[in-house]
């Protein structure tokens, strides 16, 4: 048997962009999970784990790019003291570039992601677990985003074996998935998953820690 990962007692953080936010209420104190993965997460640990009390806590907001996180870094990870930082960034680096005309380089996404993880090493005992980014081929124009998400997605991962993080390659799993099917029963528009797509995301998130009993 796979022994989990997370311990009874531990403090889980989700933060990212709007496929980690997914509606969750922003008021003071909030803790609310949203209707996404995260929601999903803790319910499956929850309900597969009764005897554990693990913390889970979602501060996705929908929008974020990576600069967007370094800039809010303290107050929603830093001063959270989590145990795990389970972190989703990076298609609104790209898709900025198509929709507004605002690109982001790989280097940048590269060095924005590194300053996210050094801080968090030097100033928390946090695990990390990075999460790559994805799209899907769907719509049409979804297809030529890969020349600018594909070398962020290998930065991801050259970070992920630097920092010796738990990697999730959720673009090669759903692109697998999807295949096997149609990627709108993942994403109705390549990013923003469906509430299989959220499920598979929370599904694949556990197997990586250890805590999915199936």
């Amino acid at each position: 048997m796979t022994i989990p990962w997370i311990k009874d007692g531990e403090k889980v953080l989700f933060i990212g962009d709007s496929v980690t936010d997914c509606g969750r209420s922003r008021s003071a104190n909030s803790k609310d999970l949203g209707a996404g993965y995260p929601m999903f997460i803790a319910s499956f640990v929850k309900a597969m784990y009764p005897e554990k009390d693990i913390t889970f806590i979602n501060r996705g907001i929908s929008g974020n790019r990576t600069r967007d996180l370094m800039k809010r870094w303290k107050e929603d990870c830093i001063d959270l003291n989590p145990d795990w930082v389970s972190i989703l960034i990076g298609i609104n680096d790209t898709w900025r570039r198509y929709d507004s005309n605002d690109p982001m380089t790989v280097e940048e996404f590269e060095s924005n992601y590194r300053s996210l993880l050094e801080r968090t090493k030097t100033e928390t005992n946090a695990r990390l677990i990075l999460m790559e980014p994805f799209v899907l081929p769907y719509p049409e124009d979804r297809k030529q985003w890969r020349t600018d998400l594909d070398p962020k997605i290998q930065a991801v991962r050259n970070l992920a074996m630097e920092y010796k993080a738990v990697l999730i390659p959720l673009d090669g799993l759903l692109a697998s998935a999807a295949a096997k099917s149609n990627p709108r029963v993942w994403s109705e528009d390549g990013v923003h998953p469906t509430q299989k797509g959220h499920a598979f995301i929370a599904i694949e998130w556990m197997k990586a820690l250890g805590l999915w009993k199936g």
